[in-house]
């Protein structure tokens, strides 16, 4: 029994408002059986969801391709929805029944197609206050539906007739302004009413006006705010009216005094009535101004939106040494608290937040630098009282509790998560609890800077789209939750920023100086960052958007300096926060030309693998020219005659060795070399932003796993367990944020949600539990799990919903030196399961001999173990596992 399920378009289910003028579908395939795989599909797209009006009928396709099917043959308009379905027949002749009808609905595809106009306030004394903008309007007739289309400069939030509209947050998302700006798309059928109504909008400062940056800065984007909107109402009777943003709409102010995303929110909540009410309240409302802004720069919403999330309830309430009354929700998160209060009409509450305490129990709010975190609200003299902001967010897990009249019921305050709502598709457990709070470190820390771009962090005057921090934390990332739809939109903003000369801003969206560009290793993010989506999500499409963006890159680093195959000028990053770094600085110790060089030759390598994917088989050789010279220029400057590497750091090794820019007896030297440098450290590692993503993976690769688990266990500083040791719950900037004795690094530069170091997940995902991608058959078309079971751990369970279907890895050990690997393929698919140090007459698949396993299509062996070729289905090995720690290399690790 087959079936096709989760039908996704544009990796959404449903959408509603897209601007894909050839869309993409997807499905799965569900099956009890093993082995199980499509030859070939049937789509039909109709104009109804009976399929009555039918608009495409593919016939038999035969392929097994089952996800990013173009609809090629189809011309799509705007404003209309679509159906479809699919039937799949497998390699026995067997068809599923239809799937469940699906559907995708279009945006405004071109910007001539907008009747609105912007409007924006005139007064200069909304210089601080929110514009409020409103129209009121009748409707005559039974309504059918009704869409809104709405976008803004600055932040907005929707209500019609009273009600909020939508559940999406921080509206229209951060984007480069002036060349990008993205509308969404609303279903507001049940809103509407025959009769009078009234729409309206808040427009917030965010990041186009409001302060952004540690210097201050405002109006990066402009200093006017505006509304663009259109609501489409089509009535029982096929009529239809659009009521759009023009000058017959109102503009006001109402409660919201201030708010700025760093500095928190001030609310009068005595002002409320102004923005309910329908009638002119003597006058506060004047007519809107209308305003000349582009609107070519309009594209439908790309990306997930923010929602919230998750709630949670304080786990305790506090009074610090200083008397300060503080909350603990037990969880450093990105977003707000929502609170109910009584009393007085005109009282005052504060709420200010913070992400520790300090080392004596009080309230720390240094690390913040310029950023005030605070809310302030003034009560209108009701029982229950209900407030949480509206353009803000914050980092942080303690609250303190100003003027709020005792007793402090902490029942009466919910933690509010918001981030973008991006789908989770793995999970990471294992028999190690220390390593099960760094997996829930991790998550966190991904959920509190994935808010709309790839933030560096949540809470000090920053919170900026690093590139550096996105391209060491993006194949984590792809593992945990869905960034296919959040990484094209962000890459989309690098492209946009990207200079002439293929230099890439340090910051996407790019907000810095125009000289904070292209440091080695963080613009290397526009060739690492698509390719890790093509190879995880099998998206091709996004290779060839980025494909000029990455070319652009390699020949922008082919042109600095003197010699084509170096790169050895220009400012850089270095391994930022390395621990061999000199006391005065912030990057490590290992040469900046040696970074550049190996990142160089890295994404050239990179760029060579993106051509031959592509077909683009001229650049694939003139590339891989290119990466064979830097490399040769790589070994002539940095390593000796007797293959010594001239910098003596772990990350130095590292980044030779994961970029196979050594070979021979060179590489073995370092090989060994690097081993005695984590031993000489008394194992632990030195590494910063650079080296750590590569460090675990590099030691698994050599042979030298044990010392690769030695350092996922240290739990004393440096280490990934210290932190956790120390009480985090997400992952910190610095190895020692907290130091041994309670106080803290410099205050200039101390997150404690700040994910790059996180990238450790990527080791236990690819290499502990051993899933992985065949980059042949990207996707998770051809599935390698590879699991490194070792007895310190016991066990380790773990799934990724990949596109193409849930995939499982765990094992355990038993009894007698007997281990157990569970392994889940999706249908549609094929594998490589390795069974390290198994030889076949010791291995079992469900107590049966494995050469007489369904599924199996192959197997062979070779001195680390077995490797069987096998269909979809379940499969359950028991063998007797060998000792850990033998030492020896993988089979090719040394040429």
């Amino acid at each position: 029994m087959i079936t096709a399920k989760q039908l996704t378009c544009e990796y959404f289910e449903n959408p509603i408002g897209i601007d894909v003028r050839r869309p993409r579908l997807s499905w799965q395939l569900e099956s009890d059986e093993r082995d199980v795989m499509q030859k070939a599909f049937r789509l039909q797209v109709a104009e109804d969801p009976r399929f009555q009006k039918m608009l495409l009928d593919t016939g038999r396709v035969f392929s097994d391709c089952s996800i990013h099917i173009a609809v090629e043959d189809l011309e799509v308009f705007s404003l209309k929805r679509y159906y479809w379905r699919v039937k799949v027949w497998d390699r026995e002749g067997r068809q599923t029944d239809w799937s469940e009808t699906a559907y995708w609905e279009m945006g405004l595809l071109d910007s001539e197609e907008w009747r609105a106009k912007w409007i924006v306030s005139g007064e200069q004394t909304f210089a601080e206050k929110p514009p409020y903008f409103r129209r009121i309007f009748r409707t005559a007739k039974p309504i059918q539906e009704a869409r809104i289309y709405a976008t803004s400069r600055g932040l907005y939030e929707l209500h019609l007739n009273g009600e909020r509209v939508g559940d999406r947050y921080f509206t229209p998302g951060w984007t480069n302004y002036n060349k990008r700006l993205q509308y969404q798309t609303y279903d507001v059928t049940s809103l509407l009413k025959t009769g009078e109504n009234i729409v309206g909008a808040i427009v917030g400062k965010g990041w186009f006006s409001g302060n952004l940056g540690w210097q201050g800065r405002k109006n990066i984007y402009g200093s006017r705010s505006g509304l663009l909107l259109e609501l489409h109402i089509v009535y029982a009777d096929g009529e239809r009216e659009v009521i759009a943003t023009d000058q017959r709409w109102q503009v006001g102010t109402g409660p919201i005094l201030t708010s700025e995303i760093y500095h928190g929110e001030a609310y009068d909540a005595r002002l409320e009535r102004e923005w309910t009410t329908l009638e002119n309240d003597g006058g506060k409302w004047t007519p809107a101004e209308t305003a000349d802004f582009s609107r070519s720069v309009l594209v439908a919403q790309e990306s997930q939106p923010v929602r919230k999330i998750n709630e949670i309830k304080p786990v305790k309430m506090m009074i610090t040494p200083k008397g300060e009354t503080v909350l603990d929700i037990g969880q450093n998160i990105t977003g707000w608290i929502r609170f109910s209060i009584d009393g007085e009409k005109g009282r005052e509450v504060v709420l200010r937040h913070a992400e520790v305490l300090d080392k004596d129990g009080n309230f720390y709010t240094g690390n913040l630098r310029s950023a005030r975190q605070t809310i302030r609200y003034v009560q209108k003299g009701e029982k229950n009282e209900t407030f949480e902001p509206h353009f803000t967010f914050h980092g942080f897990r303690y609250v303190q509790l100003i003027g709020f009249p005792p007793p402090v019921d902490p029942s009466r305050f919910t933690a509010v998560v918001l981030h973008s709502n991006i789908q989770p598709t793995g999970r990471f457990e294992c028999g190690y609890p220390l390593i099960n709070q760094l997996q829930h470190n991790i998550v966190w820390g991904q959920k509190g800077n994935f808010l709309d771009v790839p933030t560096d962090c949540p809470q000090r005057d920053e919170r900026f789209g690093w590139t550096g921090d996105a391209q060491v934390f993006v194949s984590t990332a792809s593992f945990l939750t869905n960034v296919a739809p959040f990484f094209k939109k962000w890459l989309r903003d690098l492209k946009s920023e990207q200079l002439e000369n293929g230099g890439v801003p340090h910051v996407i969206p790019h907000v810095m100086d125009a000289h904070e560009h292209s440091s080695t290793a963080w613009g290397d993010a526009a060739v690492i960052c698509p390719w890790v989506i093509y190879k995880n999500y099998g998206d091709r499409r996004i290779l060839e958007e980025q494909y000029d963006s990455m070319i652009a890159w390699v020949e922008y680093m082919r042109h600095q300096g003197d010699n084509e195959y170096l790169w050895n000028t220009g400012t850089h990053y270095g391994d930022w926060l390395g621990l061999d770094a000199r006391p005065d600085s912030y990057k490590g110790a290992t040469d900046e030309d040696l970074i550049a060089t190996a990142f160089y030759a890295y994404s050239t390598s990179v760029l060579v693998k993106a051509a031959k994917a592509l077909d683009r088989q001229y650049d694939a050789v003139i590339y891989q020219h290119l990466y064979h010279q830097i490399v040769e220029a790589f070994q002539n400057e940095f390593v000796t005659r007797n293959g010594r590497l001239a910098v003596q750091t772990q990350t130095a090794h590292v980044l030779a060795l994961a970029f196979n820019l050594v070979h021979g007896p060179a590489k073995e030297r370092m090989m060994k070399r690097l081993a005695d440098l984590i031993e000489d450290a008394d194992f632990h590692l030195q590494t910063g932003f650079v080296g750590t993503p590569y460090l675990n993976f590099v030691l698994t690769r050599i042979g030298r796993a044990d010392l690769a688990f030695r350092l996922l266990f240290q739990e004393s500083y440096p280490s990934w367990l210290y932190q956790v040791k120390k009480g985090a719950t997400t992952i910190w900037e610095h190895w020692d944020g907290i130091k041994e004795d309670g106080s803290f690094w410099s205050e200039d530069m101390n997150s404690f949600n700040h994910y790059a170091y996180g990238s450790i997940g990527d080791w236990l995902y690819r290499s502990v539990l051993g899933i992985d991608t065949d980059e042949e058959k990207p996707g998770f078309k051809h599935i390698r799990i590879s699991p490194l079971p070792v007895r310190s751990m016991s066990w380790a369970k773990g799934e990724l919903e990949s596109v193409h279907g849930l995939i499982r890895s765990q094992w355990i050990y038993l009894d007698h030196d007997q281990v157990e690997i569970q392994v889940t393929i999706p249908a549609n698919t094929t594998a490589t399961i390795f069974l390290p140090h198994a030889d076949e007459e010791n291995v079992t698949e469900s107590g049966k001999p494995v050469a007489q396993m369904a599924g199996l299509h192959s197997r062979r062996k070779d001195r680390d173990g077995m490797h069987l070729e096998v269909g979809s289905g379940t499969y359950t090995f028991r063998y007797t596992y060998l000792d850990e720690k033998e030492k020896r290399p993988l089979a090719g690790a040394a040429d």
